[in-house]
């Protein structure tokens, strides 16, 4: 279900992107190849602005799904986080026509592409402070999402985004990621 903005008057300045609340029956059929230890996205809003997505989630991690209780969010966890955001904002997308370059997918399209053809080229992370792994907040954003044909080969989509986490006490990482969406002709 969307939540609205209040509709505006000939030459008033456009309101802000429409957002997106958490869709209850979407999430868990997004979250479903992860091991029920491993969902740690609780909610989601989306946008879109100038054809590109944003998501804005809030997260749980009770206990980490592979090590001993670090005390702060690590790595893997970052990962695993941004994978759930950005599965999530590509299916709302789809689902609500908000990016253009996922204009030609269904929900069936999304559902087949989800795993074996949405791969992270490239990952980074910068860790700022520790942030509390019990209850945080992450932004993902869609910075380009361009089609290319890499050497005369089968096309692809190619995403550039950046994501941000964020806790209570002043915790906080960001980064940026490449995604390519491949054997999406």
């Amino acid at each position: 279900m969307a939540t609205h903005t209040a509709e505006r008057a000939v030459g008033d300045k456009p309101s802000a992107p429409e957002w997106y609340a958490t869709d209850h029956e979407l999430l868990p059929p997004v979250l479903r190849p992860y091991k029920e230890n491993c969902k740690y996205l609780l909610s989601a809003e989306v946008s879109a602005k100038a054809g590109l997505g944003t998501a804005r989630c809030e997260f749980a991690i009770p206990e980490s799904c592979y090590i001993d209780d670090t005390g702060h969010l690590n790595a893997v966890e970052v990962n695993i986080c941004y994978n759930q955001m950005m599965y999530y904002l590509v299916a709302k997308s789809v689902q609500e026509g908000l990016m253009p370059g996922f204009a030609s997918w269904t929900m069936d399209d999304y559902w087949r592409h989800q795993l074996p053809d949405i791969l992270i080229a490239r990952f980074g992370s910068n860790f700022r402070r520790p942030i509390n792994p019990r209850s945080f907040s992450g932004e993902m954003t869609f910075l380009s999402l361009t089609r290319r044909t890499p050497g005369g080969g089968d096309p692809m989509l190619l995403a550039e985004t950046s994501y941000r986490y964020w806790d209570a006490d002043g915790g906080r990482c960001d980064g940026e990621a490449t995604l390519a969406f491949v054997g999406v002709a």
